[in-house]
């Protein structure tokens, strides 16, 4: 068998193949440290990245992200895995939410960042210069911000050559979630600029309110492993899938006029119609200020979970979902039309024995 001397390297580390390699990236010439994995095959192929807490607040991604590294068997890797598990370690390790501790910026709206910029920017600059870059495929884990409570769903590229949306959405079609949706922003957020630079990328929305679950986490895993299986960099058997994402267009993404105490009708994943209350805010003596309407029928994607909000903070978000003809549907009608035409008949095929009977 011949040896594969073919080293990965990433932000002056090289990792031979067949080692599983954690510690911290060091990049931005050194001002930032970043925990992370990498995982690197004995088989040559492409890498894929995973991010998590771009948004420190958000923990279901942090928590998959640290199984992950440990738990991937190395023998079934084809190519290589890097996985950073805090992209913001230290707004993470003093709960400081979504913004920067130093200059009060939103990390995933900088992107693609300014190396003499402020502290973010200089993070958002490194992120693209040193480790997007590596890439050939990318997953950024979030979830709502310890104020926002959403139902799961997956974002994908939407800006960017014809291939690279066309693989972002397939990916996207492989996560566990109930709706997708397609991004048409092209810089800001990490995964919409690297998809620019010819990156498939998505972003995973799952959990949310400042908490993480057991639940949450093994679906993340679930939904990490079942991409991974597609795009061949991970040998495994499909997982189970609960949903097919459909389509969700025409985001309306709503804030508060002013601030105040927000009261909301319904829960994320609720569908409502056109003109329907969806919320209300109120002051202190319960007078109305601001009332939230559906602008058409639609599905909450995800709203302001606590009982305060901000003037011009987020309040709601919704979308239409799209039902126009999906292949993907087709094939699941057609493969359950086939079973029920004569279960037992195709029950003995499938098992190629007579004890099917």
């Amino acid at each position: 068998m011949m040896r594969n001397d073919n080293k990965f390297q990433i932000a002056g580390q090289e990792i031979t193949p067949g080692e599983r390699w954690q510690g911290m990236l060091m990049i931005g010439g050194g001002e930032f440290a970043l925990p992370a994995a990498v995982l690197h095959g004995e088989k040559e192929g492409k890498t894929v990245l995973i991010t998590a807490a771009v948004h420190s607040g958000e923990y279901v991604g942090v928590e998959t992200a640290v199984e992950l590294a440990n738990e991937l068997k190395m023998e079934k890797i084809t190519g290589t895995i890097v996985i950073v598990k805090v992209v913001c370690p230290a707004e993470f390790e003093q709960r400081a939410g979504s913004l920067c501790l130093e200059d009060g910026k939103n990390l995933n709206r900088q992107f693609p960042g300014d190396e003499k910029g402020t502290r973010t920017q200089r993070l958002a600059s490194a992120i693209e210069k040193e480790i997007h870059c590596v890439a050939d495929y990318y997953i950024d884990l979030h979830s709502g911000d310890d104020y926002e409570d959403l139902t799961p769903f997956v974002y994908y590229a939407g800006k960017g050559e014809k291939e690279v949306v066309e693989i972002s959405r397939k990916m996207a079609q492989h996560v566990d979630v109930p709706y997708m949706i397609r991004s048409n922003v092209s810089s800001g957020g990490s995964y919409n600029y690297a998809a620019t630079c010819g990156i498939p990328s998505i972003l995973i929305e799952r959990g949310g309110m400042g908490r993480w679950t057991r639940e949450e986490v093994e679906s993340n895993k679930r939904d990490l492993k079942n991409i991974l299986r597609y795009l061949g960099i991970y040998r495994t058997s499909r997982g189970y899938w609960n949903h097919y994402p459909m389509e969700v267009t025409d985001v309306v993404y709503q804030s508060a006029n002013q601030a105040g105490l927000w009261y909301p009708e319904k829960k994320p994943g609720d569908m409502f119609t056109e003109g329907e209350k969806l919320g209300k805010i109120t002051d202190y003596e319960g007078k109305m200020l601001e009332t939230s309407y559906g602008e058409y029928d639609g599905v909450i994607l995800f709203q302001t979970g606590s009982l305060q909000v901000t003037k011009e903070g987020p309040m709601i978000a919704y979308g239409r979902i799209a039902y126009e003809k999906d292949n993907r549907k087709e094939k699941i009608a057609g493969y359950w039309t086939k079973r029920s035409s004569d279960f037992k008949e195709q029950r003995r095929e499938e098992l190629h024995s007579p004890l099917a009977g």
